[in-house]
């Protein structure tokens, strides 16, 4: 799917995605991905659900969103709480949600100036 670039400034915006893929300000990527608005895109070492680890969300803790939302791949799969347990203890929220989902959300609240992070599995 491709969507319509807002003019939010320099803000990484997602711009498209599909099976396999996610576009950031036009660039596409094929691995996993942790977008802050403000921030360069970050590879996130995961290729499937069952891989993910505490450490893996803990990358977020240092930028502290308001809230991370979470894109679990393909279909929609909720991590374990012990999981996310940094993020928790930091008073920062988790929103699980498939991929798709994630990217459109993320959009939304990038947009609304929200401090969001968007952790996006995608899976090889």
């Amino acid at each position: 799917m491709k969507l319509h670039q807002d003019s939010s400034g320099a803000l990484n915006t997602v711009t498209g995605y599909g099976a396999g893929y996610v576009e950031i300000n036009l660039v596409r990527h094929a691995g996993s991905l942790l977008v802050l608005p403000d921030a360069p895109v970050i590879s996130w070492p995961v290729t499937s659900f069952e891989q993910l680890t505490p450490e893996l969300f803990s990358m977020l803790v240092g930028p502290a969103p308001e809230v991370v939302v979470f894109g679990s791949g393909e279909r929609l799969r909720f991590p374990h709480p012990r999981l996310t347990a940094a993020l928790t203890a930091k008073r920062i929220g988790v929103e699980t949600m498939d991929f798709k989902a994630a990217c459109r959300t993320y959009n939304i609240l990038m947009a609304e100036g929200r401090k969001v992070a968007a952790a996006l599995l995608i899976e090889a």
